[in-house]
């Protein structure tokens, strides 16, 4: 029996055990760094398992690195943990929150850190009993919702000497992540003003808001001479108090992104500007503070190779009729036109069908996503691939409720323990196998053009703790 069918049998039977620590981890849906719970209960189960632990990476107390093995190669996998705020969500075919305003996982976190978890105690065995040499690390990765978590981890240089790097996503179906993703930069910008009587005494005021409000309409204007694949967005998130006060203080948050880093970097020039403009018109001030940034995926063909085979080989599951039931059901909530929307650039005959039980042929290399991750920065560093597993109806938009319900029930666990197994059985083709690892680095060399890595943010950039709660 080859080790591929051995672990294959082990992760089954560990299926009660990694979907209980998803379970867990769904119904204590925890924002961007404070993921303590998530954290507290992987860290314990790697412990227990005789990982080395790593804590309080990039100075974020919920990411970690765990460790097995020594020698080379070295080999990682990622996982996340954090929820998304306002979707809290029962199991149900309804919009129902179990506490209004909470969190909730609406992007399958609580899946995506368990199956890596799975995956990585899964090659730890096959260490243990000498079947494979080598390294395995499992990154405790948080804030990956606000593009935090990854980047003050690359900076402090965890990722630096892997040979190569894996992870997944939930979505809605089986295929291989071949596309890129939009690199970002996330800044805040604080005018400040004079605050006066807003009828008595006018003139002597000078409007923080007025300011922030010049400067959206300098961006607004922006959009016209940047890339069509560009995107500018922002939130006012303090415009003053009571009308009858000219507010001496405003504040507007700015996300920023576009194909490639140095366009980023070159549009967030103009946006400053822009800003510094707005403080001119209204006689203020402003300041600005980098939140997060990132750049964009740049995947691995070779990697991505290895990762298609397995899931072919594999095969994904077979939902039951109980699961088809409550797809169908979350399917008649959605907008019309969304199933159709979402899909634009998938195969026509997979839309037919509410869940997706097989695996799609790759369709997606040289385009790029519309969204953002910071796994773009671990690409950048080494070579990286990731993956889709069938974790939610296939019209399911992302960061939803319906996302949240469908991560929450058996058609997420049974999508996660199918991608547990991706993980496990692409890691052990790289551990037997140099020559793929040494591809997939030439690969990444020819790409990267031999360019080294450069943190985005300002190097005494720290986490941004209290920032993104407005």
């Amino acid at each position: 029996m080859t080790n591929k069918n051995s672990i294959y049998q082990w992760i089954d039977k560990q299926e009660s055990f990694l979907v209980d620590m998803a379970k867990r981890i769904w119904e204590k849906p925890e924002a961007g760094l404070e993921e303590k719970f998530a954290t507290t209960l992987q860290v314990n189960v790697l412990k227990e398992a005789g990982f080395k632990i790593k804590e309080n990476i990039g100075g974020m107390p919920t990411a970690f690195v765990a460790e097995y093995g020594n020698g080379n190669p070295i080999l990682g996998i990622l996982g996340e943990y954090d929820a998304l705020p306002g979707l809290s969500q029962k199991i149900i075919s309804k919009q129902e929150p179990v506490h209004e305003g909470d969190p909730g996982h609406g992007c399958g976190h609580n899946l995506l850190g368990t199956a890596g978890i799975g995956a990585v105690l899964a090659i730890k065995k096959l260490i243990d009993e000498n079947k494979i040499k080598g390294t395995i690390r499992y990154y405790g990765c948080p804030a990956e919702e606000t593009l935090v978590g990854k980047v003050f981890m690359a900076r402090d240089g965890v990722f630096d000497d892997l040979d190569s790097c894996l992870t997944w996503h939930p979505g809605r179906l089986n295929q291989v992540w071949a596309s890129s993703s939009l690199a970002m930069n996330s800044i805040s910008f604080i005018f400040r003003g004079k605050a006066a009587h807003a009828a008595a005494q006018p003139d002597m005021g000078r409007s923080a808001l007025d300011a922030v409000e010049l400067m959206d309409i300098g961006a607004n204007y922006l959009r016209e001479h940047i890339s069509d694949s560009a995107r500018i967005h922002y939130s006012i998130t303090n415009g003053g108090g009571e009308p009858n006060i000219v507010p001496d203080k405003a504040s507007v948050w700015y996300y920023i992104r576009a194909p490639k880093r140095a366009e980023v970097e070159e549009i967030t020039e103009r946006i400053k500007k822009i800003a510094e403009g707005a403080t001119l018109m209204t006689e203020t001030t402003v300041d600005w503070t980098f939140l997060s940034a990132c750049y964009e995926v740049l995947p691995n063909d070779i990697l991505g190779d290895v990762i298609f085979k397995n899931m072919k080989a594999i095969q994904p599951p077979k939902f039951s009729k109980e699961d088809h039931d409550l797809a169908q059901q979350l399917e008649k909530t959605f907008l019309k036109g969304q199933k159709e929307k979402i899909n634009q650039k998938v195969p026509s005959a997979i839309l037919k069908h509410v869940l997706h039980e097989d695996v799609v042929e790759t369709y997606d290399n040289d385009s790029v996503l519309a969204g953002s991750t910071d796994v773009g920065d671990v690409s950048q560093i080494t070579p990286t691939a990731q993956f889709n597993t069938a974790t939610w109806p296939i019209g399911t938009a992302g960061h939803s409720w319906q996302a949240t319900v469908a991560s929450g029930s058996e058609i997420g666990y049974k999508a996660m323990l199918y991608a547990t197994k991706i993980l496990a059985g692409s890691m052990v083709d790289l551990y037997l196998n140099e020559k793929i690892i040494q591809d997939a680095k030439k690969e990444f060399i020819q790409k990267t053009e031999g360019n080294k890595y450069i943190f985005p943010l300002p190097e005494d950039a720290k986490p941004p703790f209290d920032q993104f709660k407005h």
